[in-house]
């Protein structure tokens, strides 16, 4: 089997408009470079004509691409997980099929990697993205940043570059929920950022809605950290502390005064609010407890149903 030297990891969901411009503008771009590569797509359970479109591509250009086809949808973070399993490349590169990061960038991650640097992200420049997810975006950077050692700019941006052994620590991570990102960045000797610039979407809306974005980032947090759970606990103790002092001014006060006029619905107002407190960290032990289920019961993260790729 000949050496390759980088891996383009591409994972696809319900993509038949943005495919066909892909191919056209990344293909040459790696062409040029004048190193081996292979283009491994995921399917990740597309339900429009991604699998055909990427079966013909395959048919198009068999030495350079593969194709993973997933039985049902998983997940771009489990697609990408299949992808780095068997890519073969010194040089890993993850890219979405959008477009709305420029396959033409690549080629400045390579000379960053040239350099030395085994873990390289990308920095979005003059986002064309909605207000509102440009502010969700800085927001939940701003708290990952204070509640984990993570520190990327621009943890959203797909394009990315890792190193063999880098991608082989994600691997061997075998985690379930995970965000590849911030594992490989932690897993880097030499991280590195570079600024790219970003596109409209070509075709289609994205797959990510707020909830899954909500959700993505609460997995960031809680798989890297305790902190949340640090957090609540401080926060319980001082309601216990306010609580406690509470009842002292309550109980002198009707010794010394008397009884409250409708100081029962000042009770049961803060009554309400510990409850409240109280489910939110059942809420918090609980989605910890979780994690820790779905990785002690050892269920495999994906099923594939077919491998596109010609074997030497």
């Amino acid at each position: 089997m000949n050496p390759v030297h980088l891996s383009v990891v591409i994972p696809v969901f319900n993509e038949e408009g943005n495919l066909p411009l892909l191919f056209a503008r990344l293909y040459p771009v790696l062409d040029a470079l004048g190193r081996a590569y292979e283009v491994i797509f995921t399917n990740d359970g597309s339900a429009d004509r991604s699998a055909e479109l990427l079966h013909e591509q395959h048919a198009a250009r068999p030495d350079v691409t593969r194709v993973i086809a997933f039985n049902a949808n998983y997940g771009q973070h489990m697609a990408v997980m299949a992808a780095l399993e068997r890519a073969r490349g010194e040089v890993i590169i993850t890219l979405d099929a959008d477009l709305q990061n420029p396959p033409e960038e690549i080629p400045a991650f390579l000379e960053k990697t040239d350099q030395g640097f085994d873990c390289v992200g990308g920095i979005r420049l003059d986002r064309q993205d909605s207000l509102f997810r440009r502010k969700i975006s800085q927001w939940i950077n701003f708290l990952r940043g204070r509640m984990t050692s993570i520190r990327m700019t621009d943890q959203g941006c797909m394009l990315r570059a890792y190193s063999r052994e880098v991608a082989a620590g994600i691997v061997r991570s075998g985690a379930i929920n995970t965000f590849i990102p911030a594992l490989a960045y932690s897993l880097a000797r030499r991280p590195a950022e570079i600024e790219i610039r970003h596109e409209e979407r070509h075709a289609g809306v994205s797959n990510y809605s707020l909830y899954r974005l909500i959700r993505l980032n609460f997995d960031l947090i809680t798989y890297f950290t305790t902190v949340p759970l640090q957090l609540f606990t401080l926060f319980s103790m001082a309601c216990s502390a306010g609580s406690f002092l509470l009842v002292v001014v309550l109980a002198t006060r009707r010794l010394v005064i008397g009884p409250e006029e409708g100081g029962i619905f000042t009770l049961f107002g803060i009554l309400f609010f510990l409850i409240s407190v109280c489910m939110v960290g059942i809420g918090l032990i609980g989605e910890y407890m979780g994690r820790t289920y779905q990785v002690v019961r050892n269920r495999a993260r994906y099923h594939i149903d077919h491998v596109l790729e010609v074997r030497e």
